[in-house]
């Protein structure tokens, strides 16, 4: 039987404080070995206070940070930095080449060159930036550079991998290719990594579990899909945009479905609360599917819902579409849905949802 292995981190109790209008607090944080813990929050919310705390660069005022199960205070600054790495969102490169640049961390450990040169040609070849590992770090695109610093890190086998906003400076494609790379990365390595982003596509995509933090305060943690579908009250459901947020209160239960009235109609949910229970009914708008008037086939949709069109906006590649149902309705729909139902401001839109996408929280 194997002997308990505590968390790589843990976290009880975390206060600090980054001037007189802000701290960050943090009741209790696992992170397991190979985790990859994406943080996500508005600007300013506290996030990169977390990794300026684990990395021993800002100093709580109140609790404790453990690393497998010892306080991070307890050891000995350069032997802790030995076992994190850090990446920014803007690559501190040495104005040497891209190969010197690799080998920095390795140097300073006192690996041989030729260990170093075998190591180094390995992890250019896994970021695909072979081609340029003799140029000058000044030479480089925002891309490269961002290759270059993930690189540096990875090189040096850390424990746990720290970034902070690392692709934040880069167009759309080098951005999408970076963080694919970096996923089947940490996939292959296993490296355990708190990454830092207020982008809630990135975070779904490169992480296990997804944390949110709002005004200084971990609001909840779990598996992207739990976080995404399921938010704990009405500011995590506001910040991850699940923009129909209802009042309503049950008025029947059994077998696992519930009856919710919101503003006097009926709609379908399922899970366990009592009757009378009140409710906010969360729904997210691209779990809706719109139909022409009264054209809304037989399918495993339990809520139906008919009402007339208030307003049509562009979200980017997708429309919102508000519909006034006896309350605000709002819908995400593609393009060619727009097209396809003649959607415009004034019409009678039919919609239709399973009650597996709603959430409800209790009031």
């Amino acid at each position: 039987m194997s002997s308990y292995q505590p968390p790589l981190i843990t976290i009880e109790n975390l206060l600090v404080n980054r001037g007189d209008n802000f701290s960050l607090s943090i009741d209790h944080l696992e992170i397991q070995e190979g985790d990859v813990l994406a943080v996500i929050g508005p600007n300013g919310a506290g996030k990169s206070t977390l990794l300026l705390a684990i990395s021993k660069l800002v100093e709580p005022m109140a609790g404790s940070i453990y690393f497998r199960g010892q306080r991070i205070e307890e050891i000995n600054n350069l032997n802790y930095r030995r076992h994190i790495a850090l990446v920014l969102h803007e690559p501190l490169l040495l104005s040497t080449s891209v190969f010197d640049n690799i080998a920095t961390g390795l140097r300073f450990r006192g690996i041989s060159k030729s260990d170093q040169a075998q190591v180094i040609e390995r992890w250019l070849s896994r970021l695909k930036i072979e081609q340029v590992k003799y140029r000058p770090a000044s030479q480089l695109s925002s891309g490269q550079a961002q290759r270059v610093s993930l690189a540096r890190a990875l090189v040096l086998k850390p424990d746990l991998l720290l970034m902070d906003e690392p692709f934040r400076a880069l167009d759309a494609p080098s951005r999408i290719s970076l963080l694919q790379d970096l996923r089947n990365l940490l996939s292959e390595t296993g490296t355990t990594t708190i990454f830092i982003t207020h982008d809630q596509e990135q975070a779904l995509f490169i992480g296990d579990k997804v944390a949110v933090i709002l005004d200084g305060r971990l609001r909840q943690i779990g598996l992207p899909q739990s976080v995404y579908s399921s938010p704990i009250d009405t500011e995590v459901a506001d910040f991850l945009g699940v923009e129909n947020v209802l009042p309503g209160q049950v008025i029947d239960n059994g077998n696992g479905r519930l009856i919710v009235q919101v503003k006097g109609v009926h709609l379908e949910a399922i899970g366990r609360m009592d009757t009378g229970r009140e409710v906010l009914f969360c729904l997210r708008p691209e779990d809706i599917t719109l139909w022409k008037a009264l054209e809304i086939p037989t399918s495993s949709a339990r809520n139906q819902l008919t009402g007339q069109i208030i307003s049509i906006t562009t979200q980017g590649p997708l429309f919102q579409v508000i519909i006034d149902c006896g309350f605000p309705l709002v819908v995400l729909i593609t393009r060619a849905s727009v097209q396809e139902l003649e959607i415009k401001p004034g019409i009678e839109i039919s919609a239709s949802f399973k009650a597996s996408a709603v959430h409800l929280i209790p009031r």
